[in-house]
C-alpha cells in the first residue's frame, strides 16, 4: 500500500512536431532535480491517441515537500525549459493531487 500522504503533480504539456524538444527539456530538468528533497520520482507520459499531448507526473513525499521546493529560489529557473510547452487549455497547466487511497 502506498503512503497516503504522498502527492502527485501533473504538468500538462503540448509538443510541437515530434516532441523531441519537449522530451529533451524533460530530461534536462530531471537531471537538474536529481536529489531534490521530497521528490521521489517523475515520469514523462505521452498520450497514445494524440502524440503531441504529454504529462509530466512527479511523485512527492507530501504536498508540503512539493510546496517547499516550489517556493524555493531555483524552482522557476530549473523548470524553465518546459514552460513553452505548458498546455493552458484546461485553465491551468498543472494539477496537484493528494493520495487518499491506493492498493
Amino acid at each position: 500500500m502506498t503512503d497516503p500522504h504522498r502527492a502527485r503533480v501533473l504538468l500538462f504539456c503540448r509538443a510541437v512536431g515530434t516532441g523531441e524538444a519537449l522530451t529533451a527539456a524533460y530530461h534536462t530538468i530531471s537531471d537538474a532535480l536529481a536529489g531534490t528533497p521530497g521528490l521521489l520520482h517523475n515520469e514523462l507520459l505521452r498520450d497514445s491517441t494524440d502524440p503531441t499531448n504529454f504529462i509530466v507526473l512527479s511523485e512527492w513525499e507530501s504536498i508540503g515537500a512539493f510546496h517547499s521546493w516550489e517556493s524555493g529560489t531555483g524552482h522557476r529557473d530549473t523548470t524553465a525549459p518546459l514552460r513553452p510547452y505548458q498546455d493552458h487549455s484546461r485553465g491551468r497547466p498543472f494539477g496537484l493531487y493528494e493520495v487518499v487511497g491506493s492498493y
